[in-house]
């Protein structure tokens, strides 16, 4: 599935659900949420929080979870506005394509390594 079908699938679920309604602002803050329970997995995962000291562990199973909803809430943010994410991603690839050399990127990314 392309990546546009599939954000016309997501607003075609949110309007059969009336979801289409809701202001931008408190999809934003639902979207900060979900967000946050993706952060809780990169702590504990990295060690910035510890399971057993004051801190409980995030169920792993749920990690693909956090990112699909995640993603059908940034969806819903560019359906309310009409962006087109596929073809504002491609753009911004090309532009990002011209910005930021690949060759000069990777040497930079192998010294800081060593």
């Amino acid at each position: 599935m392309e990546l546009r079908e599939l954000q016309a699938k997501l607003r075609a679920f949110e309007q059969e659900r009336g979801w289409d309604q809701f202001p931008a602002s408190l999809v934003f803050a639902h979207l900060i949420e979900e967000l946050g329970e993706i952060s809780r997995h990169i702590t504990v995962s990295e060690g910035y929080k510890v399971i057993g000291l004051g801190h409980e562990a995030p169920e792993k199973s749920q990690l693909s979870r956090e990112f699909a909803q995640v993603f059908a809430l940034f969806a819903q943010i560019a359906n309310h506005f009409g962006v087109d994410i596929e073809s504002s991603v491609i753009a911004e690839l090309d532009i990002m394509e011209e910005r930021f050399d690949k060759d000069k990127w990777s040497e930079h990314m192998n010294e800081r390594e060593s």
